[in-house]
């Protein structure tokens, strides 16, 4: 049994946020030329994503718990 109920909208808006600390972790190594405005839109695209996947994983826990008799 599962300790917890899965919230995939957490799930990528943590991988996001990983993503872009691995950006600015290449870009402090010397590894690669990061511009300072490109994560801005890295992280406002996955939050805005990781709102619409716990949108529709929240409507789909919703419809679940309506078809369970009791």
């Amino acid at each position: 049994m599962l300790r917890h109920e899965f919230q995939p909208g957490r799930l990528v808006a943590g991988c996001v946020l990983a993503l872009a600390g691995v950006v600015y972790a290449g870009d402090a190594t010397g590894a690669w030329d990061t511009p300072w405005f490109l994560v801005i839109p890295l992280v406002v695209g996955g939050l805005c994503l990781a709102g619409a996947v716990g949108l529709l994983g929240w409507a789909v826990r919703r419809r679940q718990s309506r078809r369970q008799p009791g």
